[in-house]
């Protein structure tokens, strides 16, 4: 799995963050910074989750 953000559209909302923080977290300006490009196996459908509960749609995943 590998993981990317699109800054330009993330809102803020920091449900990435709260789900996963290993592998999401937030700057200063509420907006999303990712820690893990290709999280370990393990997390994968915590990351496919956040990607479903981001509102902004700003998480994108390639298997």
């Amino acid at each position: 799995m590998r993981v990317s953000t699109d800054n330009d559209k993330c809102v803020g909302a920091g449900q990435c963050a709260m789900l996963i923080p290993d592998v999401f977290d937030q700057g200063d300006d509420g907006i999303v910074v990712l820690l893990q490009k290709e999280p370990a196996e393990d997390v994968h459908d915590d990351v496919r989750q956040a990607a479903v509960l981001c509102p902004s749609g700003s998480i994108h995943i390639a298997d």
